[in-house]
Formats: C-alpha cells, structure tokens, sequence
C-alpha cells in the first residue's frame, strides 16, 4: 500500500482515561529510546501525577530474553509492555501472556495494527529506510539494490535482529520476500557490510562517518538531522518495513488498572500529538505528522505473512548470526 504523510488536523476526542487509584505503582518493559521514554514518561506524569512509572527498558530481544526468564521463575514484573513489533505480542496472546482490553480507545485506528480480541494495539507507524552521511556521499543511495553496489564496499552498517525488534521484523520480511530473500544479505555481506546492536548504534557510526550508510529506523535519522547532525533518510525504491510499536498488558500485571492509563494514554489525542512531536508518525489518523519529516512523501510497504515471520525467527536469526556475527 502507499502512504503519503501530509500535516492535518486532528480526529475529534477520546473520552476520558479511567482514574488509577492514589500513589499507583506501573512497571514499564519497553524497547523505546531511552531519552525519548524518560520525555514520554514525563509528559504522561503531568495529566497522571498519581502514576509512579519504572521501567526497564533494552532492544527487543532482551528485553523479552529478560521477560522470559521470569516467567520461568514464576516472577514476571512488568505490567505493561510497549516493545517494538507485534510478532513479539501475537507470540505472547498465544501463551496465554497477554490480558485482554478490548475497551482501548481505538475508535478511528486502522484495524490492522491492533489484536482482534484487544490483547494488544500498535501506538505508531515506525518504517525502516536508508540513513547516509552528507558529508561523505555526494551520490545518496535511492533503493536497497544500491547497498550492495561497489560504491558502498564497507560502508554499510545495519541493526542486528539478535538485539532490535525493528531488525528482526526487517530481516525476517526481506529475507522471507521473493524480491530479496538471503541471496540479499549474502550480497550485503560480501560487499563489506556489517550489524551493529541497535538502531542507536547504526544512527552513532553514520553520524560520526565510521560508516557512510546504514539501515535504521527513520524517526532516529529524521531527529538527528533536525538536531545538526550531517545525516538524511531516504526512503528505498522497493519499498519500507514497519513496525507499530503496539501495547500489551501482561495477564499477570499487578496494577492493570495503571496499565490501562497508560494504554489509553498513549492512544489519546494528547498521547499521539505528542508522539509525533518525538519524531514518530502517529498511528492516529489526521494526527499531525511530526515536523522532522519531509512535507511529503510516499513510499511502499514490504510485508510478508505474520505466521511466516514468526516461524521463520530463530532460523533467520541463526542465519544472520552466521553471516554477520552475533
């Protein structure tokens, strides 16, 4: 499908967030950036003051590696998750992980970014492009075939899947899809091509020209750029991978009732106005497209089944592993 981000106004209002009871506790388990989260908490805390939020926050794989090891001890601590794509959460509804809130304000939100049974709903549209530093490539890349051209030989950079959820939904759709499959990533990798962590760590070697380009999500690359930094995004020919960073409640929350705050929250007018004021496309329709992006553009979704995804996973993190290291 296409996309095409144009400023607008805002959907009318969501009613009012049930009240948390007085002097709430809320554990928080997320994959968001740490200084962007520290801002969102901030900014919850003044309509919520009554809602003490902790978090523990890391890449997606650890934070679930860290979830699932408490499960195995019977111990689980968060209440609510927010981690980056909704294979992580399907794998959870599954369990049995996941308490279900189908009374989310999700009037207005495309169906397809939210569990049927409302055991979780995605929060924004975050897509996978190309970053590049401007002082070191006079001649941007325009589509992913272009990553494995000579003029790129060890200069590209990309997030490992074995630590970043947004990785893992990319990897695994492009290397699942007809058009680029693993004969991609074996071009990747003998042009020089190497994984870093995070998407944090793609965005640092870009902007510091350890690497010319590299494959991030665009929120960080369209940030550092309105910041001063020499870098620009660019979104590929064939298309981008997103993610909608959905929410969750765990079943065995010890405070839903805060879990649900924030949830509706996050989903409010307010929550995504200012989303987008962080450099992230709102998944509210007509929310405001945040001022760090270009006025307009367009750009293609690569997508492949969910259930192939989530069967392909740990082959695909094995296969990146033994291409790129891990």
């Amino acid at each position: 499908m296409r996309k095409t981000l144009l400023a607008a106004t805002l959907c009318a209002a969501f009613g009012t967030a049930p009240a948390a009871a007085q002097d709430s506790e809320l554990m928080l388990y997320t994959s968001q950036p740490q200084d962007l989260l520290v801002q969102m908490i901030a900014v919850f805390n003044e309509t919520h003051p009554e809602i003490e939020v902790s978090f523990f926050r890391s890449g997606t794989t650890e934070v679930m590696n860290k979830l699932e090891a408490e499960f195995a001890a019977g111990d689980p601590q968060p209440d609510l998750l927010l981690v980056a794509n909704s294979l992580v959460m399907t794998g959870l509804k599954n369990d049995g992980r996941l308490m279900v809130y189908p009374e989310a304000p999700t009037e207005g939100y495309d169906p397809a970014i939210m569990d049927p049974d409302g055991a979780f709903v995605g929060t924004k549209l975050i897509t996978t492009g190309i970053v590049y530093n401007t002082d070191l490539v006079s001649e941007p890349p325009t589509s992913w075939a272009d990553l494995t051209d000579i003029r790129f030989a060890d200069q590209v950079i990309m997030p490992s899947p074995l630590y970043s959820g947004a990785a893992a939904l990319h990897v695994g759709t492009m290397t699942a899809h007809e058009s680029f499959g693993w004969d991609y990533y074996q071009a990747l990798a003998d042009n020089g091509a190497i994984a870093g962590r995070g998407n944090g760590s793609v965005l640092e070697a870009v902007a510091t020209g350890q690497n010319a380009v590299g494959i991030i999500v665009e929120f960080m690359a369209f940030n550092a750029k309105a910041e001063g930094s020499p870098v620009d995004f660019v979104f590929p020919a064939e298309g981008v991978t997103a993610i909608t960073e959905p929410a969750a409640i765990l079943a065995t929350a010890n405070n839903p009732e805060a879990a649900e705050v924030f949830v509706d929250w996050l989903l409010s007018e307010e929550g995504q106005r200012f989303a987008g004021e962080q450099g992230y496309l709102p998944a509210l329709p007509g929310a405001p497209t945040p001022s760090t992006f270009p006025e307009t553009v367009e750009f293609e979704i690569i997508a492949v089944e969910p259930g192939t995804l989530i069967s392909n996973d740990e082959e695909m993190k094995k296969s990146f592993a033994d291409l790129f290291g891990g």
